[in-house]
This record gives structure tokens, C-alpha cells and sequence, in this order.
């Protein structure tokens, strides 16, 4: 097959074996394109033809040429349209039939179609057959370019191989070189030394850096590319080369043999400190020696332990002699050591004001005489009219004196504050209310300013009203062991009117007089101390501590410990409600800056830094919690809980929160007070402090009573109480607390019964019936018998038995009672040895409640 010119070259030929040969497909010619404005351009046109394939005869692909296609298309064109008019068949066709010329086009139809599918399929192969060659082309190209990088590599693995070879061999050189160095030294070794030749200096030695960097080179070449992949084959065959490290070990081994058995390390002894206990652990830390070291000592012993668990100092005393060390032994005490400072010097001391306490029986006027003292209006401010807080004022006298006044109460539940106040003091003025004359907490008072051994000066007040005796008080003092100089006594008295202000000059000689003679000095260059007189704690100003300075001056920014509380001063207030920057001796002042509440009466002292404070706060919190661990012994509680399981002890739970330290003390002495043998109240936990969530959470678990003193609780404890059925009880006065708590406890106690007799009647006949017992015929004598009743039997005035009446009857109906003079049938319960003359008593058990 050709195409139109007859040319041989663009046919599609297999003649050649291996080859396949296509022509082109696409037909180049150049076209002209006019525009507008006379211009023109040439451009070159491509026409692509598609090509078609046909299996022959043999079996080989050929290419369809143009003209074939062309007769085809005219054939299949004649085909689609026979209505088409045709050229008059020759002379064969017209001896054909319509059938035979039919089934002619059909089989041209079906040559057609065979065709068709042949060039596809030719087409198909012809597509994959080039694939293939381009993919092992690309092989090819891929797997040489493989070939050069591996040459490179091996080339450049090889150049660095030779090089570390290189460098072995020359450490090798150089060891051998030390090697016989060494022997030489040890062969001339106890002779004398010949002169040294000079030895050629060793080649530098390379870095431990560059040493690691080629070996990790060397294993990382060798297994990547340097010589190949590690296999079974050639694991092993590598000769190990000895490091560096490792002839230097072999070298100090060979100098230490050489030069004998190594002389062991003299021990060095340290100074351990002990204190009363210490764990095993810590013990080996302060020794430097290994814990499984003391441990095993310990068990050598006799001791088994751990090394968490604590020994007590003599034990470790042992253990620090046994290896070697010597002790020091402290006390968990000693922190508290010095901590007050050195005493002053005489020529350091200067002047101070006297601290004075009032003191008294209640009611007797001692807040209006103080108040009368400052011209202010104390009292007024104190719920029901009696002072319930102790409280510390200074007054400038008209001379510039001053005078510190402590004011205690003088109910009886306070007490430890009047106590208090009589040790921080210098003179104690007794007043005594002259239509009154001396009560109970005046002797008490008494007896606090005795026991502090404080001069005493007796104030007798209200001269102004009618009934006034002051001779009276004064010869009741005489009793007390108190005599005034107007009886030949030494203790001064004045007489004094709070409410008219009289005398009140005279008072205030008498103190300034009083301590002149007692000469009170301090040293106000120093670190500050002194005594709390009272704690309480205010929302938004935080934890306050009322506190009389006793030497020392206190500045603003020190840091001190009071009690088991530490803080640092925040603030200075003084009782006018001034700040200011330092207080001095025997000024009473407000502090803050606590991180607690202190309790009253608590001394404190500035110290030099925080860290001391602290260490001195948590070793007196510890003492504290150890105290109260051993007051609530195994012993104790057991007694305790067998007396409560035998109903002999019963306890009513209480919380108490207060708006000072000094009530709560007051409330819980009271409350102590009241308890007996067989039912007492039990304070489980007293704070200064609103009533809060906490509170409640512990009342709830104990089913205990809140009592707030001075105190409300927050918007949540409230609701929590409500939901929870928690009773809260506010108080302002302290008696009022005292008596609701006494009814409480009245109502723990167990009711007492009465014996009460109601009448006696007489036996006169007994009937025995069966299934029922003996029936006492009886005639009531006195009184009243009812059925139920409890009856004795007395036979010639004897009890012969105790038991309940069972039947009452008269004739034959049962009644609940029987008059004097009538008679009845009587039986009773569980008995029947009844006879003819016996007398029953009849009697009835009457409940009594108790009170306290």
C-alpha cells in the first residue's frame, strides 16, 4: 500500500526483524494572513492525520494508505444511504438478487468492524510497546548513575580508612614505645639513676573530642559504605584495637603495683550535729557515709529500722562514735535560745511611764473611773454595761507625765485576763465601790496583785452616793491582809468620784508618786518586747494584737514572733486611733501584720530575720500539738469512751468563735465550771473570727452548738446552717451564754425518780384459784390503791417482797383503783406466798428533773 505520490518511505514496514518503522503523522506548510492596513504575515500551519492499522493476511500490522481510506469511507458512505442515487450496476451486479446483495453488504459490514478492532488493538500494542522502552531506558540511565555514586563512595571510604590506618599504626608505635619505657624504668629500678638520655618528644597525643569523632566515623563508614554491610560472614574478622582509656588504666595499675599496696585515704572526722531525734537517713547525710552503711550498724546492734525511720539521739550518739565522728548534741529547744537578747545596761536605761491595771469587782466603776481619766466614753460602748474586753489606754497628764492604764473586766468569768493583766503591770489600783465594799472578784483581784507582787493602790469610788461608807471598805481590806496608811498601813488609798470627776488629780499623784519611788527605767535602743493583752481579727485589716511594748522600741518593718504566731509589722496604731512609725517603752499599741491570732498573754519578741521566725513559730506549734496529743492520751480516751458506753459521762459539743482572744478564754473557763461529774461541755474548737463555711462543716459532723460571742456569721455559713439544721446562738453578754449552756447540760442529765407512797391496805383472806394463783381478800386501810401500781409486801413490818400489782378487783369487775375504807381483791405478778394478816404497801415512782 501506498499513498498518493507513491513514496515507499512513510509506510509502515516489519520487513526489518527488531524494528518498527512509522511515518510521520504530521504535514508542515506555510499559510498567508492579510490584515487590515495592507499588512501580512506567513505562518507555518501543521496538519496531524491519524493514523490507521489493519491486520494482513500473515498476520502483520500495515498502515491504511490514504486511498484505501478513501474507498472505505465512499464504501461505508454508500452503506448509511442507499436512497442515494448509484452508478448502474455492471453487468455481474445486475444478475444478483436484492438478498444476495444484502448479505454482500453485510459482509463488507463485518469486514468493516474486524478492521476497526485490529488498528485498535494494534494501536494498544504499539502504546505499551513504548512504555516498556522508555521504562528500561530510565532503568538503565537509573542504575548507572548508582554505579558512579557507589565508586565515589567506595573511593572516599577507602582514602579514609588508609588514614586511620595510618594513625593506629603510629599509636601503636607510640605504646610500644611508653611500653618499653615503663620496662626499662622498672629494670633500673633500685639502682642507681644514670644520667637520662634525652628522649624524643612523643608525637601530640590527638583530642578525646577528634578520637571520638574518627571512631564514630570509622563504625559509621564501615557499616554504611567503608567495607560493605556487616554480615555473618564478616562479623568478627575486625581486628579490636585497644583505646586509650585503656592503656592508661594499664599504666596507674602498673605504677600502684609498682610502688606497693595503695596506702588508704586518711578518714576525715567531722562534727555531727544530733538532735533529740533524727531519722537514719538523715543521720548518714550529716556523717557523709552511705545510709545502707547506718542501716547495717544499726542491725549489728540490734536495731532494726529503716532509713526513713526516726532514732532518738542517744542511739545516734552510738552509731556517729562507732564510725569515727564526734557528736554535738542539740535540743529542738535550743532555738528559743537567746532569743530575748542580753540584759541592759544600767547606763543604757532611761525613764518610762508607769503601767497600771485597774482591777476590781464588777459594777464597782472601773472603765467610768478610766474614762474619766482619757475624757472618753468607754463604757457606753460594752454590752450591758460591764466591760468584757481588756484594753489598754495612755493618759498625758496636765505636767507631761504619762500613765498606762490596762483595764481588765470584773465579771468572774474573766478571770485569766485580770491575771494577765496583773503580771504585765507595775501598780495595780483596787477600786472598790464605797456602798458596795469589797465582793468576790475584789479579793480576787487581791490575790492576782499579791501573787505578782505589784504595789497596790486602793481607789474607793462612788463617795457621791448616799449610802457611802469609806471607812467601811477600809476595814474590810483589813481583812484581806490590805492596810491603808490612814489605818498605819503602807498601801495608799484615795477617795474618788468617777461619775463627778472628784479627786481624780489626787489619783493621779498618788500613781506617779508610786512610781517614782519604784523608779521604772527601760532601754528604748534595743529590739522590742512585750506582752500581748489582747488578739482579735477584723475584716480587711486581718489578725491585730493589742500589745503593751515593755522595752525596746517597735518600728514598723520588724519582724517579730508572739506566741506560736510570727509577722511582720505592717502598721502602728495607737489607743487614739493614730498611726504611727515606733512605739516605745510601756506604750500600748495595735499591731499589724500577723499570719495568725495569737492568744493573749503571749510575750513577744523581734528577732533578726524571717528565717528565725519561723523556725521558732514551727517548733511551738509542734510543742503545742504534742501537748495536747498527750492530754488526750490511749489511757485517757479509753476511761473516757468505757464511762461513756457506761451512760456516766455525757457531753455537750460546742464551737465558740469571739471577736477577741480574751472571751473566748473567758467562755470556755465558764463553761468548764459548769460541768460535773456526769455531764460536762466540751469545747471543740474556739477561734477569733466570723462564723464561716468551715465552722458549720465541723458542727454538722460532731452535732454540736455555734456560739458567737460579739461575732455574726457570713451570708454562707448561714445558709449552710439553715440547710444543714445547725444552731447558731449569738451572745454580746457572757452570763447569758453561761446560763443557756447550764439549761442545755440540765437536759443531758438523767432524770431522778421519787418514791411516793399513795396507801396501804390489809390482807384478811387469800383464795387460791387455779391457773390464776393466790387471790388476796383486802381491806384498803389508808390511802389509795391503784392498779399498775408498785406494792411491798410486809409481813410484821418486814419487806418479804417488791413487785407490781397484777389484778385489782371489787366483786367481780376489774377497777383502776380502791378507796380507804373499801374492800377489794388483790393479786400479784410472779408470786403467791401470801398470807392471812400481811400488810401492802402501795407506791408510785415520781420522775424529778434535774438541774445543775
Amino acid at each position: 500500500m501506498t499513498d498518493k505520490k507513491g513514496d515507499d518511505s512513510n509506510k509502515l514496514s516489519l520487513n526489518r526483524p527488531g524494528k518498527l518503522e512509522l511515518k510521520k503523522t504530521v504535514e508542515a506548510g506555510q499559510v498567508k494572513q492579510s490584515f487590515s492596513h495592507g499588512r501580512s504575515k506567513s505562518v507555518a500551519v501543521e496538519v496531524r492525520k491519524k493514523r490507521t492499522f489493519v491486520q494482513g493476511t500473515s498476520g502483520r500490522m500495515s498502515e491504511v494508505s490514504a486511498q484505501e481510506k478513501a474507498a472505505k469511507e465512499q464504501a461505508e458512505a454508500a452503506f448509511k444511504k442507499p436512497e442515494a442515487p448509484v452508478a448502474a450496476p455492471s453487468d455481474v451486479d445486475q444478475n444478483l438478487t436484492n438478498g444476495e446483495i444484502a448479505k454482500r453488504a453485510q459482509v463488507l459490514q463485518n469486514a468493516k468492524k474486524a478492521e476497526e478492532e485490529a488498528a485498535k488493538e494494534a494501536l494498544k500494542d504499539a502504546e505499551a510497546r513504548a512504555k516498556r522502552e522508555k521504562a528500561d531506558a530510565d532503568r538503565r540511565a537509573e542504575e548507572k548513575a548508582d554505579a558512579d555514586r557507589k565508586a565515589k563512595a567506595e573511593a572516599k571510604a577507602k582514602a579514609k580508612a588508609d588514614a586511620e590506618e595510618k594513625k593506629r599504626v603510629e599509636a601503636d608505635a607510640r605504646r610500644q614505645a611508653e611500653e618499653a619505657s615503663l620496662a626499662a624504668q622498672r629494670a633500673e629500678k633500685g639502682a642507681a639513676a644514670p644520667t637520662k638520655k634525652p628522649e624524643a618528644k612523643p608525637a601530640p597525643k590527638p583530642k578525646k573530642k577528634e578520637v571520638k569523632k574518627q571512631d564514630n566515623n570509622k563504625r559509621g563508614n564501615d557499616r554504611r559504605r567503608g567495607k560493605g554491610k556487616l554480615s555473618v560472614d564478616s562479623f568478627g574478622n575486625e581486628q579490636r584495637q585497644r583505646s586509650l582509656a585503656s592503656v592508661k588504666r594499664a599504666r596507674q595499675k602498673q605504677k600502684r603495683q609498682d610502688s606497693g599496696a595503695q596506702q588508704e585515704q586518711a578518714k576525715q572526722k567531722r562534727e555531727v550535729t544530733l538532735p533529740d531525734h533524727i531519722t537514719v537517713q538523715e543521720l548518714a547525710n550529716r556523717m557523709a557515709e552511705r545510709a545502707a552503711a547506718v542501716v547495717k550498724t544499726l542491725m549489728t546492734m540490734g536495731t532494726m529500722v529503716t532509713i526513713n525511720q526516726t532514732i532518738d539521739a542517744d542511739t545516734a550518739q552510738v552509731v556517729v562514735e562507732e564510725f569515727g565522728h564526734t557528736v554535738k548534741r542539740v535540743s529542738d529547744a535550743d532555738v528559743e535560745v537567746d532569743l530575748t537578747g542580753p540584759k541592759d545596761d544600767a547606763a543604757d536605761m532611761v525613764s518610762r511611764a508607769p503601767i497600771v491595771t485597774v482591777m476590781g469587782h464588777v459594777d464597782h466603776g472601773k472603765t467610768s473611773l478610766l474614762d474619766a481619766l482619757r475624757e472618753t466614753d468607754v463604757v457606753d460602748k460594752e454590752a450591758g454595761g460591764i466591760t468584757q474586753h481588756i484594753g489598754a489606754y495612755q493618759v498625758t497628764m496636765a505636767s507631761g507625765a504619762k500613765i498606762s492604764f490596762v483595764d481588765t473586766p470584773g465579771h468572774e468569768a474573766f478571770t485569766a485576763m485580770r491575771a494577765r493583766g496583773a503580771e504585765l503591770t507595775d501598780i495595780v489600783i483596787l477600786v472598790v465601790a464605797a456602798d458596795d465594799g469589797v465582793m468576790p472578784q475584789t479579793i480576787e483581784a487581791i490575790r492576782h496583785a499579791k501573787a505578782a507582787e505589784v504595789p497596790i493602790i486602793v481607789a474607793i469610788n462612788k463617795i457621791d452616793k448616799p449610802g457611802a461608807d469609806p471607812m467601811r471598805v477600809r476595814t474590810e481590806l483589813l481583812q484581806h491582809e490590805i492596810q491603808v496608811e490612814s489605818m498605819g498601813g503602807d498601801v495608799m488609798d484615795v477617795e474618788v468620784s468617777a461619775k463627778k470627776r472628784l479627786n481624780l488629780e489626787n489619783l493621779e499623784e498618788t500613781i506617779l508618786l508610786q512610781a517614782e519611788v519604784l523608779e521604772l527605767k527601760a532601754n528604748p535602743n534595743r529590739a522590742a518586747e512585750g506582752v500581748v493583752v489582747e488578739a482579735r481579727q477584723e475584716r480587711g485589716r486581718g489578725n491585730i494584737a493589742t500589745v503593751m511594748v515593755q522595752r525596746g522600741t517597735l518600728n514598723i518593718g520588724d519582724i517579730f514572733v508572739v506566741g506560736s504566731e510570727w509577722g511582720r509589722v505592717r502598721a502602728l496604731v495607737d489607743d487614739h486611733g493614730h498611726h504611727v512609725k515606733s512605739s516605745g517603752p510601756a506604750t500600748p499599741v495595735e499591731v499589724l501584720g500577723l499570719q495568725g491570732t495569737p492568744s493573749a498573754g503571749d510575750q513577744m519578741v523581734v528577732v533578726e530575720t524571717e528565717a528565725k521566725a519561723r523556725e521558732v513559730s514551727e517548733y511551738r506549734t509542734n510543742k503545742s500539738k504534742a501537748a495536747k496529743a498527750a492530754a488526750s492520751g490511749r489511757g485517757t480516751l479509753e476511761e473516757l469512751f468505757s464511762q461513756i458506753a457506761a451512760g456516766e459521762v455525757k457531753e455537750l459539743p460546742v464551737l465558740i468563735k469571739g471577736d477577741v482572744q480574751g472571751s473566748i478564754e473567758a467562755l470556755s473557763g465558764t463553761f468548764d465550771k459548769l460541768g460535773r461529774d456526769d455531764v460536762k461541755v466540751k469545747v471543740l474548737h474556739g477561734a477569733v473570727g466570723a462564723i464561716n463555711e468551715s465552722d458549720i462543716t465541723l458542727a454538722r459532723a460532731s452535732n454540736a452548738l455555734i456560739i458567737g460571742f460579739n461575732v455574726r456569721a457570713n451570708p454562707q455559713a448561714r445558709e449552710m446552717a439553715k440547710r444543714d439544721g445547725v444552731d447558731i446562738r449569738y451572745y454580746s453578754i457572757i452570763y447569758d451564754a453561761a446560763d443557756d449552756v447550764k439549761r442545755m447540760m440540765s437536759g443531758l442529765l438523767d432524770p431522778v425518780y421519787q418514791e411516793k407512797f399513795i396507801g396501804y391496805a390489809e390482807i384478811r383472806e387469800t383464795f387460791n384459784i387455779s391457773k390464776i394463783g393466790t387471790i388476796a381478800g383486802c381491806m384498803v386501810t389508808e390511802g389509795v390503791v391503784k392498779r399498775g401500781a408498785k406494792v411491798r409486801l410486809l409481813r410484821d413490818n418486814v419487806v418479804v417482797h417488791e413487785g407490781s400489782l397484777g389484778q385489782l378487783k371489787r366483786f367481780k369487775d376489774d377497777v383502776k383503783d380502791v378507796k380507804s375504807g373499801f374492800e377489794c381483791g388483790m393479786s400479784f405478778e410472779n408470786y403467791n406466798d401470801i398470807k392471812v394478816g400481811d400488810m401492802i404497801e402501795c407506791f408510785e415512782m415520781e420522775q424529778i428533773e434535774q438541774e445543775l
